[in-house]
């Protein structure tokens, strides 16, 4: 027979006294883990704070752990890694709340580029000098071991530049501003900065982080990089041979200064808690931190294993200061680059373009000047080609050698720009007696240019000449030219015309007269042999 329990057996019960002393222990317990988390914590305050890439997971670790202020604000940070050229967008187009408390840049050329007036400078938080990278064999093979280049000589090597995108590279721009400085900061630096970008486009030239892994192998006929030092000295610490080198140019470089700048206004706990992010970003542990990854000091200190085998100085460079006006409307000038041309070329070929110039004459120059300068323009920018004197055909002053076609597209098999090249040639072999018909072609060059508008472009006509209308009895007069010029105009179609004055003898003023009823520029090269430098100038003519 089984057991049964006795039911009136009393159940044991715990004694009241102890039941109350484990909840308080039970409460002690939980209060004593709340204490040790939150004491010393009259507020917890969350900072967000955008840095440039190359910084994000040094600011994670430096940010981890923020100390908690004197009047007890416990900071938390929010690390986030963004291009500059992101935040500087989002600095205009967002509202404050959406906006990081703390940027850090790479470059202080952002502030000036966002807009935004509410960025408090508060340091920097490292430097690293902006420098040519290439490979060790490359600066052996160019001389430049025992005597560095300018800036302007650099340039001028011929070999091919990998330009990053202006727009998103403060040492890209800072290195094309310093070769503009360079090379004397005025309208013919301006050319050859442009047509080194151009040219960059034109030929295809490989991309930096391409032309950094040809620096890295070592090959001789590496290219050069705008960088920044850190980047080369990052590069050697992840190889077993270091063959990436930093050039620096005679004149001194400019720099990435990696500024920390407040982002709009705080106050009480917030101002608190963002004024020790700030301490710990500039701290002497984000300074050895920093230093560690390659970066120099605010003040210039090297990174551990610099000079030697690093590829980067010991020494800190000399510093090329860069007005940031002046750098950023040479970016405005690059960047109006983007959007293609779409010109109609028309050149003069009548008897005076005979007039012997050095070894030639007027258009065996103006031949070789644009065909020079249509080896620079890239691809996607749509060039056509007029000739014109007096009465070419017929009764018609102009002759039309190649409709208006993108540079790249194909003409029966042959690229545009190889049709446009050996229409040029024929050029001193096309001059005719008989005067020019100037004002007339140029009506009809508008008009032309007009019906084959290009809404994603700048449209405008080219118009070389070296003499003046001499069509006056059965052409039209230059004051009804204007009349019509105005008659005609589209707002929704500009069309400018870009005049070029070739010699002593050609009509400027008409040209600038007919330039300024279209909203074009005129030149003169009373020099023929400024022609090349006029003739670029005229090409990349956007305002």
């Amino acid at each position: 027979m089984g057991r049964h329990a006795d039911p009136t057996a009393r159940r044991r019960t715990v004694p009241p006294v102890l039941l109350a002393a484990g909840l308080v222990v039970l409460l002690l317990g939980g209060g004593l883990t709340w204490w040790l988390t939150t004491r010393g914590c009259d507020d917890r305050v969350t900072v967000d704070v955008t840095v440039a890439p190359e910084l994000g997971g040094l600011a994670e670790e430096l940010l981890a752990e923020v100390p908690t202020t004197d009047d007890d604000v416990c900071v938390e940070a929010a690390v986030t890694a963004q291009e500059p050229v992101q935040t500087a967008g989002s600095l205009g187009a967002l509202e404050a709340a959406a906006l990081p408390d703390v940027w850090v840049p790479d470059s202080s050329l952002w502030a000036a580029r966002s807009g935004y007036g509410e960025l408090q400078p508060m340091g920097s938080m490292a430097v690293s000098p902006v420098v040519l990278a290439t490979s060790r064999a490359a600066v052996e093979e160019l001389g430049w071991s025992n005597q560095a280049p300018t800036w302007g000589q650099a340039l001028g090597t011929g070999r091919p530049l990998a330009v990053p995108d202006l727009a998103a590279s403060a040492e890209g721009l800072s290195a094309l501003a310093a070769v503009r400085s360079s090379l004397g900061g005025d309208e013919q630096a301006d050319n050859a900065v442009v047509q080194a970008v151009l040219s960059a486009a034109r030929n295809t030239a490989p991309s930096p982080a391409d032309a950094l892994a040809t620096g890295t192998g070592g090959a001789a006929d590496a290219p050069l990089v705008p960088v920044s030092e850190q980047e080369v000295y990052a590069a050697n610490e992840s190889v077993t041979e270091a063959n990436l080198v930093a050039v620096y140019p005679a004149e001194g470089t400019p720099a990435l200064d990696y500024p920390v700048l407040r982002v709009g206004a705080a106050s009480g706990a917030e101002q608190t808690a963002v004024e020790a992010v700030v301490r710990r970003l500039r701290s002497e542990d984000a300074l050895a931190a920093v230093q560690e990854a390659g970066f120099r000091g605010p003040e210039g200190g090297a990174p551990p294993r610099a000079g030697g085998e690093s590829g980067i100085a010991g020494q800190m460079p000399a510093s090329l200061p860069l007005d940031v006006q002046q750098v950023q409307a040479l970016l405005t000038r690059l960047s109006s680059l983007a959007a293609p041309s779409r010109l109609l070329a028309v050149f003069d070929v009548s008897t005076s373009m005979k007039a012997p110039v050095g070894d030639g004459t007027r258009a065996t120059l103006a031949r070789d000047a644009a065909k020079s300068t249509l080896s620079l323009v890239p691809g996607d920018f749509a060039l056509g080609l007029w000739a014109f004197a007096y009465q070419l055909e017929g009764e018609q002053d102009w002759t039309a050698l190649v409709p208006t076609r993108e540079l790249d597209a194909d003409v029966g098999g042959t690229p545009q720009r190889d049709v446009l090249d050996d229409q040029l040639d024929t050029i001193p072999e096309r001059l005719t007696p008989g005067g020019t018909g100037l004002y007339d072609t140029t009506l009809a060059a508008v008009r032309a240019a007009r019906d084959d508008y290009d809404p994603t472009a700048v449209n405008s006509v080219l118009v070389l000449t070296d003499g003046t209308n001499e069509d006056d009895d059965a052409g039209i007069s230059l004051q009804n030219l204007l009349v019509a010029l105005a008659a005609e105009a589209d707002p929704d179609r500009p069309v400018k015309v870009i005049g070029v004055a070739l010699g002593p003898d050609a009509d400027l003023s008409a040209l600038e007269q007919i330039a300024e009823a279209t909203g074009g520029a005129a030149y003169s090269a009373v020099d023929e042999n400024d022609l090349q430098t006029v003739l670029f100038d005229a090409l990349r003519q956007r305002d």
